[in-house]
């Protein structure tokens, strides 16, 4: 059984969609161990105390500095086994000593395809007022290996979503969430779970 820690900094959608996802049995083999947020005001710690998971709050704040607040996150993910880290809209970047700590075995939801508007600067509504400020007809999102650099580490999966005209950055942020955020994520956690996902060379493939 692989267990799961996610890491989220707001209301938790793609941590509920998960959940939803191990509910219903579209992901076998794995469980979500801990939620953690970096704000203290986060929903999603709402949503995993709902469903009897310890919810924890670990910021900046609460340290001195940055490599302080680095250590006590890497701690709590030891001390709790996590075997999978997923970063389910974490806003906080993930510096190289946890990416060590777990070699491809840190999940992040990014809501554009990969290589496109991905990188320093490109997060949460940023993406999408990028697609739209650049005319883009299509967009989607992109699951994928963290590794030390910004949305650089293996892809897992993608899914397309069409840009339509009228719409805003918040409209087009929620249709990129329900038809592909929600559906990879969940999806790409099962294939790992159930060790149909191998990386080699900086390239991730997916077993039949």
């Amino acid at each position: 059984m692989l267990k799961l820690g996610v890491l989220v900094s707001g209301g938790g959608t793609n941590l509920q969609a998960i959940l939803d996802a191990i509910e219903t049995g579209k992901i076998t083999n794995a469980e979500v161990g801990i939620v953690i947020s970096n704000n203290p005001g986060a929903y999603a710690l709402q949503r995993a105390e709902k469903h009897g998971i310890e919810a924890v709050c670990i910021s900046p704040k609460q340290f001195e500095n940055r490599e302080d607040f680095h250590k006590a996150l890497l701690s709590r993910l030891k001390e709790s086994n996590v075997d999978l880290v997923v970063l389910a809209g974490f806003l906080v970047a993930i510096p190289p000593v946890i990416v060590e700590a777990y070699p491809n075995k840190i999940v992040n939801i990014h809501p554009s395809l990969i290589p496109a508007f991905c990188g320093v600067g490109f997060y949460g509504l940023h993406v999408h007022e990028g697609v739209l400020k650049r005319g883009a007809k299509v967009t989607g999102a992109t699951v994928h290996f963290v590794d030390t650099g910004t949305d650089t580490g293996p892809i897992i999966l993608q899914k397309a979503v069409e840009v339509q005209p009228g719409d805003t950055p918040e409209i087009l942020q929620r249709r990129v969430m329900e038809q592909a955020e929600w559906d990879i994520l969940p999806r790409a956690i099962d294939l790992i779970a159930n060790g149909k996902v191998c990386v080699a060379d900086g390239i991730a493939t997916i077993k039949e």
